[in-house]
């Protein structure tokens, strides 16, 4: 589905802030413009009102990612339907200026940036990518990173559904810090069944005395 490729718009938005670190770049209009990308007209709109705006909205689409990411399908469409009503989407065809071997426009289907404010037009766009990219792909689709602390939000597009970090460096990070882990494990088992021989040799001593 082509127009799942607006749940990016999601992603970006959800990922603006990192809760466990408790970072947060949404702080400036700046910011927010940067996030529709350079040829957004809908970013040319944006005041410092939807700097707050974008951050409550922020707030509903990770709650979508993380009722997804532990396994609650109902809670996550029911959060997904709730912004869906609330920004509604003004789909358009396009055809954007490309051209096939003919010379006929490339026409495709379109979100058109929504008329009233940046937010509106934003919130109406991600919410309806996520829900394209829900339907087709599934709900198991949407997660959370699972290397601490991170936590991002990320579209899991791999042929076994088997993703489980946003990026490739949290992944090596997770792997790392796993690795680690079970090398202490074995430390500490080693040393404790070193303890354990030493403890049974000296008391079969005290028992041949």
């Amino acid at each position: 589905m082509e127009l799942a490729h607006y749940s990016d718009y999601a992603v970006r938005l959800v990922n603006t802030e990192e809760p466990a670190r408790s970072k947060d770049s949404l702080t400036s209009v700046e910011a927010v413009r940067e996030l529709f990308g350079p040829s957004a007209q809908a970013a040319r709109r944006a005041t410092e009102a939807d700097v707050t705006r974008f951050r409550s909205v922020r707030g509903r689409l990770r709650a979508v990612f993380t009722a997804a990411d532990a396994g609650d399908e109902t809670q996550a469409v029911d959060l997904l339907n709730s912004l869906l009503l609330e920004f509604p989407v003004n789909p358009q065809i396009s055809g954007h200026d490309h051209r096939d071997e003919d010379g006929r426009p490339k026409w495709h289907m379109h979100l058109a940036d929504h008329p009233s404010n940046a937010t509106a037009g934003y919130a109406a766009i991600a919410a309806m990518g996520l829900a394209f990219h829900l339907t087709e792909y599934g709900v198991d689709r949407l997660g959370l990173c699972q290397a601490t602390p991170c936590r991002n939000a990320y579209l899991d597009t791999s042929t076994n559904r088997s993703r489980r970090y946003c990026s490739d460096r949290c992944a090596t990070r997770a792997n790392v810090a796993a690795y680690r882990a079970r090398k202490r494990l074995e430390t500490e088992r080693s040393q404790s069944t070193g303890r354990t021989a030493e403890n049974a040799q000296e008391a079969t001593a005290r028992t041949e005395r």
